[in-house]
């Protein structure tokens, strides 16, 4: 069985941290960005004072998952401190007025076995990042663990394949 931490118990989960993700209904683009339909917008730590980025992603329309001339914008950050709120809010600052934001602090969680007693391979909890590198990274690294061998992205379709 392959899931994610949320689908077992705590006793095999190792919390890592938390994170604080925003998820903010505008009715126009963020500011700045060229009236774009999606954007990705990563805020250096070091920007910041902080030990890690901030994110933000903005889709809309354009990729059909919301209303005509209403943009989602998702805010998200590992939490440093007691006050996650504080540590999105220069973030927040970017998107212009928010007509609705919904607020979630999650914690994150690393499995404490590899999955080969157990045959269950956990995944790590979504890190706060916006492109899913980190996410990627460790399901292929389940692929690899689960199968004994690297999947190989280089494999090109044969010609029957194609149709």
């Amino acid at each position: 069985m392959i899931c994610d931490p949320s689908y077992t118990t705590q006793d095999r989960l190792k919390p890592t941290g938390k994170t604080i993700r925003v998820i903010c209904l505008l009715n126009h683009p963020i500011p700045d960005t060229n009236n774009a339909a999606s954007v990705q917008v990563i805020i250096p730590a070091k920007q910041l004072n902080r030990n890690t980025d901030t994110y933000i992603s903005m889709v809309s329309y354009s990729h059909l998952i919301c209303a005509n001339g209403i943009y989602v914008a998702m805010v998200s950050t590992t939490v440093e401190t007691d006050d996650p709120q504080s540590e999105i809010q220069p973030a927040l600052s970017l998107l212009g007025p928010v007509m609705e934001m919904f607020v979630s602090v999650s914690t994150n969680y690393d499995p404490l076995e590899d999955g080969k007693l157990s045959n269950l391979w956990i995944s790590k909890s979504y890190d706060p990042s916006s492109h899913f590198e980190i996410a990627s990274n460790d399901i292929l690294e389940i692929y690899e663990k689960i199968v004994g061998e690297k999947l190989n992205m280089d494999i090109e379709p044969e010609e029957e394949d194609e149709y």
